[in-house]
């Protein structure tokens, strides 16, 4: 089929559609096979993520059924072809064949313009059928995934595309994803499938975080006590011991040829897989392993504990030859020109405390700790360049001095890149405070354990990789961006793919799309048509993101609830009920503060082109029951508790759901404010106990901070503000119930005013369980 340009419409306009069928879209979730196969589907507009550079939509539409040949012109765009008739054929009804004769979809390499990215396309769709060009295999895979996402999601049998003209091209040649399977261990298959999603997604780098405290998850054959002893470890509280007693062992890693299966298959999807090795720090496993590597004195085990933990490898020369053997093994697994070596958090009190350590800094002629770690770092420098490979590490890695060929990954922040392209090196931006998505992506009380400090949509879209303050030439070092899924708080990979998606979207525009012209609301026209994509694809993405989140006022002495409501995404039209039916396109639209009698049940969806956004609607029972409790979701947390709030998951039961709690592990304290407190005479409340397995560093254990117990065991204290009068107090017992839990009345001296704000806290060290609020009831 010719090349050649359509006429011009606005993009921005032409977006604002959605995918739609005849008789309505649908993801083929409540339809029969047949039903779908005989189903014409119509898609509007272009809705692509992540956004091309350049589309022109034009006049004509051509349909893709299952009589629509496929011609590849070469074995490279014959391979392209069949990825895509695969994927195609999973994921929906189309059942698509190459053909030698006259075809519908042609697949063709071209001669690239000079200068051009090989990672570029040109997708033309006309009345006479669909071509996909470009200079290399890998531009022309992107352009079959943009293909794809037209394609996809619909569950018809037929797909009527509009004609339309795509130039595409990468913004960033560094579009990465980290997986953390140290912490927790992910299947092969689950490391696919999240692999098989960045592909559609078009990022390239798959940063594997394999080796922690925690766990050793690669296989090295000269070395096996690593997985042998460093791929076990014993979790914390009662999660560690089975019925019987004993330890109730989490273990896992990656045999080599498991590895090798992963990388040939991610190289399929052009995907590269950037292993990281963390040293000096993060060393636990392996010197549990290997203890005569470490610097203390004795044996140690994987770490139970998360946070920052003190084991270092010691910089001696066997060590080094040691670390040097296992990259042997590495470099000879992953092809890619990038070795991850870690070198964050490092703190440096073993080597501090160690006469033979300090004794080699002396006789290294070096200045201090840093000094020694960057020697090390510069040491595996030379190596990995000797066998042609380059050094990345997170940010860390600057203190001290960098290694001439090193690449720094910026993850506390931005301004470790910054100094590192204002000084010729390269850098990969991925900051903890936007693209870390063990960050929850709502407020809301069903968001899974994490770390509540959480990151909206709104605020990764927004981010911009490349600083304005770095010059032109500067700014050529920032060669990409990237997230990281830490999963200390992910035990289930369900939670993984809920963090992930649909975040990976936006993730996806700032490493693609071109900054210019970039609008989040225009990206939210699209994004619906991408959840369709991952209903075929089989991904359980988040539904809070999705849902309505509601601000409650109450007020007792009237009896009624003012309700504000929202979507966390920023999705406009929400629509309500008060009747316990679910909200449709018909009901009342939400435009302003709701004031309800209770008892209500309030019944709230956010809805895009008139239909529902999330599969369910969110639903709340006021009554004057619920006008009267609390639960540590809905509660604030005191000024004194700290900057570290976590959502934590009970240490039981081993097997089935658990149940979490927020709390701040620096000074658990949680805080009603302005409770109204008429005709209240007691306080109920029910709390559990958690293990307290957080590694702090010196700093932050000044933080730490709890009431001295006047009881045996404590006591569960309220007091009118976090330094007021004490209102409530009842000794707390020695241990929880036989279900993790504890039940406690107090009497309650209300104040004057019958208004305060209630400040509830725990006696005693939370060391090495702590107490931990899960709801509060006024009586």
């Amino acid at each position: 089929m010719p090349r050649h340009r359509r006429p011009a419409t606005v993009l921005a306009a032409t977006l604002l559609a959605s995918l739609v069928a005849l008789g309505g879209c649908s993801s083929g979730n409540d339809q029969t096979a047949a039903t779908a196969q005989a189903q014409t589907a119509e898609v509007s507009g272009a809705p692509l993520i992540p956004r091309p550079v350049s589309l022109q939509l034009g006049e004509g539409r051509y349909t893709v059924d299952n009589a629509t040949g496929i011609h590849a012109q070469g074995e490279a765009a014959g391979h392209v072809a069949a990825q895509f008739i695969e994927l195609l054929g999973r994921t929906t009804p189309l059942q698509l064949k190459t053909t030698n004769g006259a075809a519908g979809i042609s697949f063709r390499l071209v001669e690239a313009a000079e200068g051009a990215s090989p990672e570029a396309y040109v997708l033309d769709i006309g009345n006479d059928g669909i071509s996909i060009e470009a200079g290399d295999e890998r531009g022309l895979f992107y352009g079959a995934m943009s293909l794809w996402q037209l394609l996809a999601g619909q569950q018809a049998g037929a797909v009527s595309l509009p004609a339309m003209h795509v130039e595409d091209a990468p913004r960033f040649g560094w579009r990465g994803l980290m997986l953390d399977s140290a912490r927790h261990f992910w299947s092969v298959e689950q490391v696919k499938s999240m692999i098989d999603a960045m592909a559609v997604h078009k990022l390239n780098t798959f940063h594997w975080h394999l080796t922690d405290d925690q766990g050793w998850r690669i296989e090295i054959k000269r070395y096996p006590k690593l997985t042998e002893i460093g791929g076990c470890r014993v979790p914390q509280g009662d999660a560690g011991r089975k019925a019987d007693g004993s330890p109730n062992l989490y273990c896992g890693h990656y045999t080599q040829e498991q590895i090798r299966d992963v990388v040939a298959y991610a190289a399929a999807r052009h995907i590269t897989i950037v292993p990281e090795i963390d040293v000096p720090g993060h060393a636990q496993a392996a010197v549990a392993a290997y203890p005569e590597h470490g610097v203390v004195d004795g044996p140690t085990e994987p770490s139970h504990n998360w946070g920052v933990n003190p084991y270092l490898f010691n910089p001696r020369e066997e060590t080094l030859q040691f670390l040097e053997g296992i990259l042997t093994e590495v470099i000879d697994l992953f092809p890619g020109a990038y070795i991850h070596i870690g070198g964050d958090e490092a703190v440096k009190y073993q080597w501090q405390a160690s006469p033979q350590v300090q004794a080699h800094i002396r006789a290294l002629g070096l200045k201090d700790e840093e000094a020694m770690q960057s020697y090390m770092l510069k040491r595996l420098d030379r190596f990995l360049e000797a066998h042609d490979r380059r050094l990345i590490g997170w940010d860390e890695i600057i203190e001290g001095g960098l290694p001439p060929q090193a690449t720094v990954m910026s993850w506390r922040g931005t301004e470790g890149g910054i100094e590192a392209a204002t000084h010729g090196h390269d850098v990969v931006m991925t900051p903890g405070h936007t693209l870390y998505l063990d960050f929850l992506q709502t407020d809301l009380p069903d968001e899974p354990p994490g770390r509540p400090k959480f990151t909206p949509m709104q605020k990764i879209h927004a981010f911009d990789p490349v600083p304005e303050q770095l010059t032109p030439e500067q700014r050529k070092h920032v060669l990409g961006v990237q997230a990281n899924v830490w999963t200390e708080h992910m035990r289930l990979f369900e939670r993984v793919q809920h963090n992930v998606f649909p975040r990976m979207a936006a993730l996806a525009e700032i490493a693609w799309s071109p900054v210019e012209g970039k609008d989040y609301d225009e990206f939210l026209t699209r994004l619906p048509a991408q959840l369709q994509r991952y209903k075929a694809l089989g991904i359980p993405y988040a539904q809070t993101a999705l849902s309505v989140a509601m601000q409650r006022r109450d007020d007792r002495a009237n009896g009624t609830v003012t309700a504000e409501l929202s979507n966390p995404m920023g999705y406009a039209d929400i629509r309500y009920t008060t009747d316990g039916s679910a909200p449709t396109a018909q009901s009342p639209a939400y435009d302003g503060p709701l004031t309800l009698p209770v008892p209500a049940t309030l019944k709230a969806a956010a809805f895009f082109d008139g239909r529902p956004l999330a599969d369910a609607a969110s639903s709340w029972t006021l009554d004057a029951a619920s006008l009267l409790s609390r639960n540590d979701k809905t509660l604030a947390q005191c000024p004194q508790g700290g900057r570290l709030l976590l959502r934590l998951e009970d240490d039981n039961p081993l097997d089935g759901p658990r149940e979490n709690f927020d709390v701040s592990i620096f000074n658990p304290c949680w805080l009603w404010e302005n409770a109204q407190l008429q005709d209240v005479a007691s306080i109920h409340v029910r709390a559990g106990r958690l293990p307290y397995n957080f590694g702090l560093l010196r700093e932050e254990e000044a933080r730490r901070g709890f009431r001295k117990p006047v009881a045996a065991h404590g006591e569960f204290e309220v007091r009118d503000g976090c330094e007021g009068p004490v209102l409530a107090s009842v000794p707390l017992p020695e241990a929880p119930g036989t279900d993790g839990f504890i039940e406690l009345d107090a009497p309650l001296h209300a104040p004057a005013n019958d208004v305060a704000n209630l400040c509830m806290t725990f006696s005693g060290d939370t060391r090495p369980q702590m107490w931990v609020l899960k709801q509060v009831t006024l009586q």
